[in-house]
């Protein structure tokens, strides 16, 4: 496993990882939605921050993305959690990238919970995310 900046090369195999991901992660967000935010994530500009991706081999795994030092994504393939691998890309956005903030759907509490493990309290709730959509929004930040 590696964690390698991203590149175009990936960017089929993020979007196939994050609709994975939310489908087996995001149980409050209907089917018919994830499909409507998914043509949403294919207009992402991943070279506009930092990204990054685990990758075995060829194959992307996960991948995180990080501005002004807040976690603005992190989704992992669901045939690779509870691997440690989630820690393994937390552990580089904390220490490389720095990153002291995570903004986390509120009904996402095994997300909550992950972060959580890592220091990150709650400072902030929002009612909609930042598409103004009905899914409440944790600002979490590190304890200092």
């Amino acid at each position: 496993m590696e964690i390698k900046p991203y590149e175009k090369k990936y960017r089929l195999q993020m979007i196939e990882v994050w609709e994975r991901s939310v489908r087996a992660t995001h149980h409050f967000v209907p089917s018919k939605e994830v499909d409507r935010l998914k043509e949403l994530v294919k207009q992402i500009d991943f070279n506009s921050y930092s990204v990054y991706c685990l990758v075995s081999g060829k194959n992307v795994i996960g991948f995180l993305g990080v501005e002004n030092f807040v976690i603005e994504t992190m989704f992992l393939d669901p045939d690779y959690l509870r691997q440690k691998l989630g820690t393994m890309l937390m552990n580089f956005a904390l220490d490389e990238l720095k990153a002291n903030k995570v903004n986390v759907n509120e009904q996402n509490t095994a997300a909550i919970e992950f972060y959580s493990s890592f220091g990150f309290t709650t400072y902030e709730r929002t009612e909609k995310d930042s598409e103004g959509n009905d899914y409440p929004i944790l600002k979490m930040e590190l304890k200092q």
